[in-house]
Parts: structure tokens; C-alpha cells; sequence
């Protein structure tokens, strides 16, 4: 419609809304919009449905008329504006050109311009009705589904797609969600986790924090090759252990002594993963990405195929291929000689408490081994190793209930922890010696503590100071321990980088191509990258399921010590939960002093437990 037609009282279209024409100037044009606003426009910014004269939008009160015989005569055809009026409304006014402009606007049975008027065909008309019907019940639903939400409910079957939403916020996956908007709710994964349990749409044995912090929960399913066939030295003569919590599933590491004329000589035997697992293959490659494997309270997420461990962990079968460290030492403990041969071993597996129990069997093997690991503690004491004795418990869920057992100090882990250790020390030594790269294990010594405290605060305060170990592709010293060189090695089947020093020691003995530096400091960076995501997950996942404990046993009371005094506030350990909390107390606690806590209020979402103070116990 042709804008030179413009003047004053005519009906124009500003913004999709209806305006009358107050004046006309040669650039600018003064309306007045139905909210009483004046303004002044160009020519080009306002559309002409009517030329007046109009007093007032007032008079665009709805006509009566025959829309649907309009439409009926005009269906699949393009018209205009005035003639769309005259049908519908057997007048073109400003009131039924209004009224014809919203048809257009409302789009069932008309679209398009002022100019170009469109009748859409039965078909379209019967979509369009269709897609608004639909979208009314979505509105609906959504409605009745906020309303449920509100008071507390939910429906199975009719809110599912809602709360996957919410769930999906809870996960981390996405950062929005328009229930929690609709609800008033932050937008946190805590909010979203705190609803669905409000809801009942998850409860506590949901654990959100793996997937929250991006790791994989599946096994990976990747094909692994036949064993090689290769010359591997016979060791099943010698008595092997793999000693390890009850109920591990992934032995990877065991251990015998050999006489022989002057001195020690001790194997420890691991897992040869690396035969099944070479650099860049496609397990290798997801294994990478993992980093290590993921201990839950709830089970594993394996770093790699559990083909792996069936065919390769310690002791499932009669016979194991390994790869030993054959380590020569002297009489005081220290590593006098050094070999790596591929191998095979008869293992026998024990837990540690039957290990502890044949600790106390007269003349049984693991007791030279017992002794020879008291000589390899003492030569590391010497060294300058410092070791943190703080309570450690195991958390485990079965069918549905959470145990939590205290992790006692036993003899048989002191001998299986200097034995690795051990085993570690030796492989950097081979990988020096022979100038193999592989990633070695250093940390920088503690900062000195500014007060020398005695027993469990003591031994807080000590932990604080310890510097992050780090992988590294230069040997150096490992400071909490206390040896001048050291190259985690004896856990291939959880951690990745222990594969890359097999790989390497592997490709070594078969006269094979290493990997050069640039591609181990490739691998480390790889696995410190998600290193810290796992082990966060790990303490994450331990800390949910101690809070589903204390729920699951509302009257638990415990002894908890001082570990540390912030003005009013103290920091508790709790040693049958190796968990900490901080409270105000009744009265100013001393550092170590015992204090009996029952179970208070638990919330799950965010991690937070409270605990009542029952009494001080008496320490004498």
C-alpha cells in the first residue's frame, strides 16, 4: 500500500503495533501509538493499513464477520489487506483493517504482508491447528508438572522428560535449566541434585560426582592382541605372593626372595600389560584419556578392558606372564643389582589379613620378607622419608548398605609397601643405567613446620606441608620417601603411567624402538591432566557415601580428635570415618583432645554433615 497515501488520521502499522498519524513532514512523521506515546518516525518506518481518517485507536473495536467464509473463498490465493476486509468484513474501515491485520498476525488461516495477503490451504491450516493443539497440551502439562514440582511431587510418567533436565544440570552436563528458573531455584548442580532428592527422582545412592567431573563410569570394550610369543624366563619354582585388600580384583604385583651367596635378592613381580598393550593402541590411547583407574566405594571403572586383567592380573591362572624386577640388594638394604626379564610366575594371592596370619607361621616365607622390609624402612628413615599416620578406612557399598572399615596398621602392608617401593627405585635405576626415557616420580622436601606438634594435630599439620609429587622425564629424588630416585611401576593395570614405563622397559628388552622424551612428557602431561579429576571423584564419591552411612544409622556416635583451632572453631577427625568437620565446641578445646560427637543433620546434596557434641572424654 503506497506510502505517499500517508496523512494525518491515517491508520499505520509501527512495530506490529497499531499507530494514528498526527503529522507529516518531508523526512520525519509524528504518530501517536494506542499507549499514548508520540513519536516521530521516517516514512519508511511505519506500513499503511488504512488512510483514515481515524479520531482515535479507540474506534478499533473488533467487528463482527465471516472470517472462515473469507477464508473459504480465498484459500490458497494471495490478496490484499482491503480486499481481505471486504470479504471478511463487508467493509474496508480502519476498524476492519485492524482486525484483518491481526488475522495476518494470528497466521491460521492468513499470512503475510499488508500488500500480499496469503490464504493458507486446508492443509496448512490443518497443520498449523494441529502444531498449536500439541503446543497447548505441552503448555498444559508443563503447567500441571510445575505445579506437582511446587508441592513436592512428581509423576513417573508424565515428568520423566522434565527432570532429565534437571538431572542433566545435576550431572554437570548443562548449566541451565528452566525448571530451576520456573522454581526460583539457583542454577547449580547442588540445587538440581538437592530437588531430585526432594523429589524422589534420585535418592542417596545416586552418586553424581564422576560423570559431574567429566570421567567415563563404563568399562572400555577395545580389542587386546594374542600374548606375543616370546622366550620369558621361568620363575614358578619361587614362592610369589600378591598380597591385597580382600575382594581386589586386579592383582598386578607380587613379590618372592631368591637365596642367594651374599646379600638379598628380591622379585617383585608385576603384570606385563604392556605385552597386550602397546604405545598407541587403541587401549593404549583410551587408556591415556583415563589416566588411571576409578576406585568408588560403589566399584571400578577399570582404565582398561577387563580382558586385561582376566588374562594378565597376578594368580587368576595357574601360571601368569609378568615382567620381573630381579633387585640384588646388600645385607643394609641397599640396591646392590638390577635386572628386568619378561617372565612366568606361579602366584599365590592372599589378603592382607592372611598375609598377616602367615606373618606369625615359623619359618614362612613372608616372614624374610617382613624382616627384609623393616631393613628397607630403616634405610629410607635414614634417607630423610617422612610418612603421615593419619586413620584411613575403606568405604564399600553392598547391596545398597554402607560399610565403612577402619584400614588397621599391619605388618603386611609395611612389607608390601617397601617392596613396591623398592620395585620402584630399581626400574629408575634400569631406565638410568640404560638410558631408557621413562617418567620418573620427584617431590621437593616438606616446608618446615613453624611448631612441632605431637600425635593426630601433629601429624595434620605435617600433611599440610607435603608438596605434590610429580612425573617428570629427568631422574630425581622422591622426598617423602626418602630415595634419591624412583619411577612408579609396579601398577599397570590402574595407572597409566606405570604402562608407559612398561612399554619403555618392554621395547628395551625386545631391542625394539623407546619412545623418545618429547613423546613421554606427551603421555605425562596426558595423564596429570585428568590425574587430579580422578582422584578428586575418588574423594568426592568416599565423602557421599560417609553421608549416606550417617543417614543409614541415624544414632551413630563416635570420638572424634583436634586436629586444628581457628579462633572459636575447631577442625574434628573423625578416626572410624576419616572424616573431617569443622564445629564450635562448648569449650575451647586442646589440640588432640577427644571429643564424642553423635550424628546430626546430613545434606547429601552438598556435602555436608553436622554433628552434635555428646561430651569430652576423659583422656586419662
Amino acid at each position: 500500500m503506497a506510502q505517499s497515501r500517508l496523512r494525518p488520521g491515517s491508520l499505520v502499522l509501527y512495530k506490529n503495533g497499531a499507530a494514528r498519524i498526527l503529522s507529516v513532514g518531508k523526512k520525519k512523521i509524528e504518530i501517536k501509538r494506542d499507549s499514548g506515546e508520540t513519536l516521530s518516525v521516517r516514512h519508511k518506518d511505519v506500513e499503511l493499513l488504512h488512510p483514515g481518517p481515524i479520531q482515535s485507536l479507540a474506534e478499533l473495536r473488533p467487528p463482527s464477520g465471516e472470517v472462515l467464509v473469507a477464508w473459504e473463498l480465498l484459500a490458497g490465493r494471495t490478496t490484499t489487506l482491503p480486499e481481505l476486509a471486504e470479504l471478511a468484513y463487508e467493509a474496508y474501515t480502519p476498524a476492519t483493517a485492524w482486525a484483518s491485520w491481526q488475522l495476518l498476525e494470528d497466521g491460521l488461516y492468513f499470512r503475510g504482508t499488508p500488500d500480499a495477503v496469503v490464504a493458507n490451504t486446508p492443509a496448512e491450516v490443518a497443520e498449523e491447528r494441529a502444531a498449536r493443539e500439541a503446543k497447548a497440551a505441552q503448555e498444559r502439562a508443563w503447567n500441571a508438572f510445575v505445579e506437582r514440582v511446587s508441592q513436592g511431587q512428581y509423576d513417573p510418567e508424565e515428568d520423566d522428560n522434565f527432570l532429565r533436565e534437571v538431572e542433566e544440570l545435576a550431572y554437570g552436563r548443562f548449566d541451565q535449566s528452566r525448571v530451576m528458573r520456573e522454581l526460583g531455584r539457583g542454577e547449580t548442580p547442588e540445587n538440581a541434585h538437592a530437588l531430585l532428592l526432594e523429589l524422589g527422582y534420585w535418592d542417596h545412592t545416586v552418586n553424581p560426582y564422576p560423570v559431574r567431573l567429566g570421567l567415563p563410569t563404563g568399562a572400555p570394550a577395545h580389542e587386546l592382541p594374542p600374548l606375543p610369543d616370546e622366550p620369558r624366563l621361568d620363575l614358578t619354582h619361587l614362592p610369589a605372593f600378591a598380597i591385597d585388600d580382600a575382594g581386589s580384583e586386579d592383582p598386578d604385583d607380587a613379590v618372592s626372595l631368591e637365596d642367594r651367596p651374599h646379600g638379598v635378592r628380591l622379585w617383585v613381580h608385576v603384570a606385563d600389560v604392556a605385552a597386550l598393550v602397546p604405545p598407541d593402541s587403541a587401549a593404549d590411547q583410551e587408556a591415556r584419556a583415563r589416566g588411571a583407574s576409578l576406585y568408588l566405594p560403589e566399584g571400578t571403572v577399570l582404565m582398561l578392558p577387563s580382558a586385561a586383567t582376566g588374562r594378565l592380573a597376578l594368580g587368576l591362572d595357574d601360571v601368569s606372564p609378568a615382567l620381573s624386577l630381579r633387585i640384588d640388594l646388600t645385607e643394609e638394604g641397599h640396591v646392590d643389582d638390577v635386572d628386568v626379564v619378561r617372565s612366568r610366575v606361579r602366584v599365590q594371592r592372599l589378603s592382607y589379613r592372611d598375609a598377616e596370619r602367615c606373618l606369625d607361621e615359623e619359618g614362612h616365607p613372608l616372614q624374610r620378607l617382613h624382616a627384609l622390609a623393616n631393613r628397607l624402612q630403616q634405610r629410607r628413615d635414614k634417607a630423610g622419608a617422612t610418612s603421615i599416620n593419619l586413620p584411613e578406612v575403606k568405604v564399600r557399598v553392598k547391596e545398597g548398605r554402607v560399610v565403612i572399615r577402619p584400614l588397621p596398621n599391619l605388618r603386611s602392608r609395611d612389607l608390601v609397601r617397601e617392596a613396591m617401593l623398592i620395585a620402584g627405585e630399581a626400574a629408575a635405576r634400569f631406565a638410568q643405567e640404560h638410558e631408557i626415557p621413562i617418567p620418573f616420580t620427584v617431590q621437593d622436601a616438606p616446608d618446615p613446620l613453624e611448631e612441632v606438634l605431637e600425635g593426630p594435630a601433629g601429624q595434620f599439620a605435617l600433611r599440610r606441608c607435603f608438596k605434590r609429587s610429580q612425573a617428570v622425564t629427568s631422574p630425581g629424588a622422591h622426598a617423602g620417601l626418602g630415595l634419591s630416585l624412583y619411577a612408579q611401576t609396579t601398577s599397570p593395570l590402574r595407572r597409566y603411567l606405570d604402562l608407559v614405563v612398561h612399554q619403555q622397559l618392554r621395547a628395551f628388552l625386545r631391542q625394539e624402538p623407546l619412545l623418545d622424551e618429547t613423546a613421554i612428557l606427551e603421555r605425562v602431561g596426558a595423564a596429570e591432566a585428568v590425574r587430579g579429576e580422578v582422584r578428586y571423584a575418588e574423594r568426592l564419591s568416599n565423602e557421599h557415601w560417609t553421608l549416606v552411612y550417617l543417614m543409614q544409622n541415624p544414632q551413630w556416635q563416635g570420638e572424634a580428635l583436634v586436629v586444628e583451632q581457628y579462633g572459636q572453631r575447631s577442625k574434628l577427625l573423625i578416626p572410624d570415618l576419616a572424616y573431617e568437620v569443622q564445629m564450635y565446641l562448648r569449650q575451647q578445646p586442646a589440640l588432640n583432645e577427644r571429643v564424642l560427637l553423635g550424628a546430626g543433620e546430613i545434606n547429601l546434596a552438598e556435602r555436608q554433615a553436622h554433628f552434635r557434641e555428646l561430651s569430652t572424654v576423659d583422656q586419662t
